[in-house]
């Protein structure tokens, strides 16, 4: 399985938590930029469009309390995730780095938008804040978001589970059941819908 995510998604730190808990050392963490995807589909994330932004604060903030996980929004948001990315890659993206990287910018409500603000915990975790402006670095996340384009992944969180992509926190308990038992996406109708027709194409 790979798991596909990005810091500044609160939802990515949400489903960080059950997914850092399965029994299966297969799980690969994949830190991608997420705006790098919405711009390759022609999207904008929720945090851009008034309304949905709020809304959207509100219901991650709901989300947490109820799955019991401390969670404190940064100082600012959308921000700029690429050296809290890049930070993570420097670290190998071991699960001890992500762990720590997302507590700092969602469980402790930290600033993660710079290489100097989140030098202490380049230092904590044992690696040179210069490694994140480092072109090896930048180089593997540009890669990593393009295979991540590739394969289909249109937003994060996505969790991919024997070729199929579950996108976001609320499709975690689909994707574990998927996980648990394919025949869940081989019935008819669930085969029907990935050629069910367009009725209707929104002009542009």
């Amino acid at each position: 399985m790979r798991w596909y995510f990005d810091f500044i998604s609160p939802f990515s730190y949400l489903q960080w938590q059950k997914v850092k808990r399965l029994d299966n050392p297969a799980v690969t963490p994949v830190p991608i930029a997420f705006g790098a995807v919405l711009a390759a589909h022609g999207q904008k994330g929720p945090a851009e469009i008034p309304g949905k932004r709020e809304f959207t604060y509100r219901h991650v903030l709901w989300q947490a309390r109820a799955e019991g996980v401390p969670l404190v929004f940064p100082p600012a948001h959308p921000f700029n995730p690429l050296a809290a990315l890049r930070l993570c890659i420097a670290a190998s993206t071991t699960p001890a780095a992500v762990d720590a990287i997302f507590d700092w910018i969602w469980r402790d409500g930290r600033a993660g938008d710079s290489t100097t603000t989140l030098a202490p915990l380049a230092n904590a975790l044992g690696i040179d804040p210069l490694l994140i402006e480092d072109a090896p670095t930048k180089t593997a996340l540009r890669a990593n978001t393009e295979a991540a384009i590739s394969a289909g992944v249109h937003g994060v969180p996505t969790l991919e589970v024997r070729g199929e992509l579950f996108w976001g926190n609320d499709a975690h308990a689909f994707a574990m059941a998927a996980l648990a038992d394919p025949s869940v996406l081989a019935d008819p109708e669930m085969q029907r819908l990935g050629g069910l027709p367009v009725g209707i194409q929104r002009r542009s």
